[in-house]
């Protein structure tokens, strides 16, 4: 026999802690929202139920209204990044989480894009404040915006940590090269760095970034098309004798591809 949602609807708001426990589960709506008149609903009730990832927004939306609720920060933490929380719910709450757990929302795939670039923001707005304890955390582990956020700040002892976070991109170490002002200690270690440095495209921003160490620009010059050393060499913001340089190696190039055709050419015909 079916038990009518009225029934149980009663039965969550006068339930003992035993049998709340188990109306935790319950998938009407009525009696989920019941449960939180009960008198004996509390804390370590809520926090559990916030578990859930099948949880409707308009009863997320009303634990969010009850600052009872949110005073607790485990609760305004769970809320803030269940996936089904209304962004504009969620957005006031991300403001006030702790730096680490903002951290770690922008690593949750189930968080919505936007509200992950909130929490990397409030995080990059924070970091000029931050101990090197917690810089040497957030770049090893932060994410992408995160971590080239630090490598463009030029610490010594947090460079190479950033450049070797997992989640860092090609297009973050891009912008951060891009950078004006940029510490000249960034430039030197992503030159070096046994990953990045053998990109191509990040070879062409370090040999467009004046403060990359000019051995390692002319290591990346033999490595680069034809067509990229011509468009280099009409580059203004390289030294005029840089620029001299690549002309040099362009004609190099069209004589020893002169005498390649040339040679070609005096191959014998073959049967």
């Amino acid at each position: 026999m079916v038990r009518k949602p009225e029934i149980t609807v009663e039965k969550a708001r006068s339930a003992s802690q035993d049998e709340l426990r188990l109306l935790l589960w319950e998938h009407n709506e009525d009696v989920l929202f019941a449960l939180l008149e009960n008198p004996l609903f509390d804390e370590n009730l809520l926090y559990r139920l916030l578990q859930r990832k099948d949880l409707p927004g308009v009863l997320l939306e009303r634990v969010a209204r009850d600052r009872e609720w949110l005073r607790a920060y485990r609760i305004k933490l769970s809320v803030a990044r269940h996936p089904r929380t209304p962004r504009l719910v969620a957005i006031p709450l991300v403001r006030q989480l702790y730096l680490f757990d903002l951290a770690n929302l922008t690593l949750q795939p189930s968080v919505p894009a936007e509200l992950k670039r909130l929490a990397e923001d409030q995080i990059i707005s924070r970091l000029p404040q931050l101990p090197l304890g917690q810089k040497f955390a957030l770049a090893r582990r932060g994410s992408a915006r995160v971590a080239a956020a630090l490598l463009g700040e030029g610490v010594m002892q947090v460079v190479p940590l950033a450049l070797d976070n997992p989640f860092l991109t090609e297009s973050q170490v891009l912008k951060v090269l891009a950078q004006e002002n940029l510490p000249p200690i960034v430039a030197a270690g992503v030159a070096e760095h046994r990953k990045w440095s053998y990109l191509y495209n990040v070879r062409m921003a370090l040999i467009r970034q004046p403060l990359t160490p000019l051995g390692r620009v002319l290591a990346f010059l033999p490595d680069l098309t034809l067509r990229d050393l011509e468009d280099l060499a009409t580059v203004k913001t390289l030294s005029e004798s840089l620029r001299e340089y690549i002309r040099q190696q362009i004609a190099t190039r069209a004589r020893r591809g002169r005498i390649e055709d040339s040679a070609d050419t005096k191959q014998p015909a073959r049967d």
